[in-house]
């Protein structure tokens, strides 16, 4: 990120301005000043899907706030077992903060785009700023109330709204400028392998219902990938 001031001489750094996560995501709570002073020390980078973007049990160099694209998060068991944990979407904060190492794998599910922050960098500001801190502590506990809602989908719902759900989840958490309403369109950010690993389903059935839902003209798929969803009540109402 550069602190070059538009042609307009705004106080916020032309880059922030862009930047369609910035006002729900941790950047939010910070003044011009604030901004400025951050923006001298990120980055933004962007990686393609597959990219490591950090490996469990390795030190925690910086942080992160996806501005667009997709993250899954993975943990690894001992055999090499691999299962997928979570996904993050613009605005979230990629990283434990006052964590030495990283307890997950972090990939690019999509074309992702990140602004990166040294840890020590952003600590400090943390330190001065209570409001970045309550900020940074919503968003945490939003994704542990995410985590608990997902235990309860993966722990008792049946598999036709299992892949409703990770529809649902994909159409309300995609597009960072919607506000958390549903977009109708979008390509599936995880491949039918890793959406069944998430879903703790075989391949066959995630096909299947997903092959279902296509009959039933809840969604349409084109190219394996890209899914508009039709009636978006339906697909809803199938979450159970």
């Amino acid at each position: 990120m550069t602190d070059r001031l538009d042609i307009h001489n705004s106080d916020v750094p032309l880059l922030c301005q862009s930047c369609e996560a910035r006002h729900n995501g941790m950047c939010g709570v910070l003044d011009p000043a604030e901004l400025t002073a951050l923006s001298r020390t990120t980055r933004v980078v962007r990686h393609e899907p597959g990219t490591e973007l950090a490996a469990e049990a390795e030190p925690v160099s910086s942080y992160a706030n996806v501005m667009r694209g997709v993250v899954k998060l993975s943990k690894t068991l001992e055999d090499g077992r691999q299962q997928i944990v979570g996904l993050q979407f613009a605005p979230d904060f990629l990283g434990r903060l006052f964590t030495r190492s990283s307890a997950v794998t972090a990939e690019a599910a999509s074309d992702v785009e990140l602004c990166r922050v040294p840890r020590a960098a952003l600590e400090r500001l943390i330190a001065d700023n209570p409001a970045l801190e309550h900020r940074l502590m919503q968003q945490t506990l939003r994704e542990l109330d995410d985590a608990r809602e997902w235990m309860v989908t993966l722990g008792r719902k049946t598999a036709s709204e299992k892949v409703a759900s990770f529809l649902y989840l994909i159409a309300t958490h995609l597009d960072p400028t919607s506000d958390g309403k549903p977009i109708h369109h979008f390509d599936l950010p995880l491949s039918r392998g890793d959406i069944a690993d998430f879903l703790g389903l075989t391949l066959e059935t995630v096909s299947r219902q997903l092959s279902k839902l296509r009959g039933e003209k809840v969604i349409a798929i084109t190219g394996n990938r890209h899914v508009e969803v039709l009636d978006m009540h339906r697909l809803k109402a199938r979450c159970g």
